[in-house]
């Protein structure tokens, strides 16, 4: 018998399966650094130290988006003909793109945002939850979480129906809604004393959030921004008379916090703000407030509240409350106009809050909060103006006995400041257009979103578009 053995390849055979084994092992290579680049890499957290201001101010963003934004929806029920509309979403994003390496780790630690745009706040019937990714608006795509801000926004706009898919490929429809007009935000992490007041929009600092704000309060501080704009929008906008609508990313667009654009502008408005207050600050706040506290509590306090039971002490009362008055007089461009019909922001709350079966006394019960946590440089606390004027309100509805119970035991006709023995710092004089600054060269003079507003679709400052 003959034993079978295998053949050896040819001479003329074997090189061309070298070859080709060779052109697969580099097609395959190719395809893998080829696969490498087209995948973009995303910001984990590596257990680094990190800004811990920012970190926590970032985890207090996203707690007072996720108060928000179902309040948003909220309001959305109360289908008033007599307010101007705006078109809202169920979801709010943000994004880390733009923000150093150190502060991207911080954005995804403290809310999980990386560099995609990120939903970090839903209403309670929403398709998508908190943590989920944005990768396709209505078919269109990028790496740029710039464009799909925009292209969201522009969507939104359109107020019809439009469908989004994650990143995990889950395909959903986004439906907006219709809010009276007045959009409420909170102030970048970075910026978390930025306090912007305008008929469009309006900024509350990021102190805010630390109230811990139930649904009510909540619902009373979007009633309350959307009263800003309607009843004080024809007044900002004659002061406005220069300004035309552009439909920029910053006016059409969910403003994303964490987009680094909207951020640097952030900061610079905030370093004008605190320019142009210092520049009145040492006679105001020293004369006008400091010893007219001192004097009010002496003259006007000290029996009638000295021997009730309550958290804050009557020398706090009226310390916090004229710091919540120096707060109103010290705002400069639209948000000085703005200020002007706090008062009437607060009534029209209320009657909208009792409108949507809520409880009106809301904010009174933010308001003490506000005071008993020192958070007091926002437009949310009374100052004694408006105490005032609320207190008559509710007196007139027959509930000036429950609002005593919610500032701890001080009577009635305690809450009755006399104002003319007490010039405010937001009243110093009578109100008059020519008295508010002229038209600055500094974008910001007249705060963010008026400068928002004049920038250009790319209007984004130098280099914040990419990472």
């Amino acid at each position: 018998m003959s034993s079978m053995r295998p053949t050896a390849p040819s001479s003329s055979t074997a090189p061309r399966q070298a070859s080709t084994r060779r052109s697969l092992a580099l097609t395959l290579l190719s395809a893998a650094l080829l696969g490498g680049c087209a995948a973009p890499k995303f910001t984990v957290d590596d257990g680094r130290a990190v800004d811990p201001t920012l970190l926590a101010n970032i985890g207090l963003y996203g707690q007072g988006e996720q108060a928000l934004r179902p309040a948003i929806a909220r309001s959305a029920r109360l289908k008033d003909n007599d307010c101007d509309r705006q078109w809202e979403l169920p979801i709010s994003v943000a994004t880390s793109q733009g923000w150093s390496e150190n502060d991207r780790v911080a954005w995804v630690r403290a809310l999980g945002v990386d560099e995609r745009l990120t939903v970090v706040a839903a209403t309670h019937d929403a398709p998508l939850k908190p943590g989920e990714r944005l990768a396709n608006i209505d078919g269109s795509t990028s790496n740029e979480a710039q464009k799909l801000l925009v292209e969201l926004g522009a969507m939104r706009e359109r107020g019809r129906p439009f469908p989004v898919t994650t990143s995990t490929g889950k395909t959903v429809q986004l439906n907006p809604f219709q809010v009276c007009r007045g959009y409420t935000r909170l102030a970048p992490p970075n910026t978390p004393e930025l306090q912007d007041y305008h008929w469009l929009m309006s900024y509350h600092p990021l102190e805010l959030a630390k109230a811990d704000l139930t649904e009510d309060e909540a619902l009373w501080t979007v009633l309350w921004t959307q009263g800003v704009s309607e009843e004080g929008g024809a007044r900002m906008k004659v002061y406005d008379y220069g300004t035309s609508l552009l439909s920029t990313l910053y006016t059409v667009a969910t403003l994303a916090s964490g987009l680094k654009g909207a951020a640097m502008a952030a900061e610079a408005a905030v370093k004008t703000a605190q320019q142009a207050a210092a520049s009145v600050a040492t006679e105001l706040l020293k004369q006008q407030l400091i010893d007219q506290a001192k004097t009010f509590a002496a003259n006007r306090l000290k029996d009638e509240i000295g021997k009730s039971v309550q958290a804050l002490t009557q020398a706090q009362v009226v310390a916090s409350m004229q710091q919540v008055a120096a707060n109103r007089g010290l705002l400069g461009g639209i948000s000085r106009v703005a200020a002007t019909v706090f008062d009437d922001a607060d009534a029209w709350a209320y009657t909208r809050m009792e409108q949507l079966g809520a409880n009106p006394l809301a904010g009174f019960t933010l308001h003490q909060k506000l005071l008993e946590r020192n958070l007091l440089t926002n437009a949310l606390a009374f100052d004694p103006e408006r105490m005032a004027s609320m207190q008559a309100l509710t007196n007139q509805a027959g509930r000036g006995e429950e609002v005593v119970a919610i500032l701890k035991g001080i009577r009635p006709e305690t809450l009755n400041f006399d104002l003319a023995d007490m010039p405010l710092a937001s009243a110093q004089q009578a109100f008059s257009y020519e008295d508010l600054e002229p038209r600055s060269t500094n974008p910001y003079a007249r705060g963010l979103i008026e400068a928002m507003l004049e920038m250009p679709d790319t209007g984004l400052p130098a280099a914040a578009s990419s990472r």
